[in-house]
């Protein structure tokens, strides 16, 4: 049988609101999202809550649950007393757009200023290989699922809406340490960059964020810690400055933007195991001679930069006949002479 249980809603939007009360059913084994929708079932249909998987791995129904940033799907009504009131507020580091939905753009526009993966100039696409042990060591970091709950609890923007310009926050502090660690990313600048452009040196490490990451990924003694140890090893160590003011080997601050990738020149294809379908890029069509009456590829005039076109070729129509479809994995045949399996 449900009971009833008090409940705290903050209500309002951009220009104000206040904490309205309610009595809620719970029954055994629901979680907050399941309550939030009962209220709006039952006494507040306007009540605006952004929500979707309710399996706690697309960070959509990130709020504050008596203070406490929370992923209010995963956060069992198991977990309080049977008598406490339940206090549900949206997150406070972020604007109100109306009720519990905030405006968490900001994460998305620092996204956007983040150097992305730059692979090195002399490898194709197909052509990508990497150790399984370097694949592990930033998985960890792959596991985000933006609920942002990590980026609402950092004091650093939490406290300080002015600090906001400056520091990236934890979210992409991983990311930048995940990119650090990649052994096919060509920028050598990260580390200088989350220092200078990101705002690492922000951070004073209080594992508040760690603290409240539902995918329990260690952001502060995997990510945030290496990283500033890093850059403190070739900021502030006397004997590394000194060998940079003798030498002119200044690598105390973010390097530029790195420049588009230089056009490839056509070169001999890579061997490609039989039955395998591995795309090797056309030349680019800025070095390209087009003849008159020859015509240009679709993928030349819809991608800004040389990628992978279909391996069917750009006339075959869709769906397609099921004898065409191959589900396989390429396998080394120097091994076993097998080919794929």
């Amino acid at each position: 049988m449900g009971r009833k249980r008090r409940f705290r809603v903050w209500r309002g939007d951009s220009a104000g609101g206040s904490i309205n009360d309610y009595q809620v059913e719970v029954n055994d084994g629901e979680v907050v999202l399941d309550v939030i929708h009962r209220l709006q079932a039952t006494q507040a249909p306007d009540l605006a809550c952004r929500w979707n998987c309710k399996a706690g791995k697309c960070g959509s129904c990130s709020m504050e649950i008596n203070g406490m940033p929370r992923l209010s799907c995963m956060t069992r009504m198991s977990t309080f007393e049977e008598n406490a009131t339940v206090t549900i507020t949206p997150l406070r580091t972020f604007p109100v757009i109306r009720d519990l939905v905030t405006d968490v753009s900001f994460n998305y526009q620092k996204a956007r200023e983040m150097p992305a993966f730059t692979p090195p100039d002399d490898l194709y696409p197909g052509e990508y290989r990497m150790q399984q042990i370097d694949v592990e060591r930033s998985q960890e970091f792959r596991k985000c699922i933006e609920c942002f709950l990590c980026q609402n609890t950092c004091h650093v923007i939490r406290d300080h809406e002015e600090n906001k310009r400056a520091f990236a926050g934890p979210r992409l502090f991983i990311r930048a340490a995940e990119l650090d660690m990649h052994p096919l990313d060509a920028r050598r600048d990260r580390k200088e960059a989350a220092q200078a452009e990101q705002g690492l040196g922000y951070c004073n490490i209080t594992k508040c964020c760690t603290e409240v990451c539902p995918e329990h990924i260690k952001i502060t003694d995997n990510a945030i810690i290496p990283m500033k140890e890093r850059v403190v090893d070739r900021r502030y160590d006397p004997v590394v400055r000194l060998g940079h003011r003798i030498f002119r080997r200044d690598q105390l601050t973010a390097a530029p933007s790195r420049p588009e990738p230089a056009v490839h020149a056509p070169r001999e294809a890579p061997h490609v195991p039989q039955g395998v379908t591995w795309h090797t890029p056309p030349a680019a069509t800025a070095i390209a001679s087009i003849l008159p009456g020859e015509r240009l590829s679709a993928t030349e005039f819809t991608f800004d930069r040389s990628g992978a076109a279909s391996p069917f070729g750009d006339d075959v129509s869709f769906p397609l006949p099921v004898e065409q479809l191959r589900y396989q994995r390429p396998s080394d045949p120097s091994t076993d002479g097998s080919g794929p399996e």
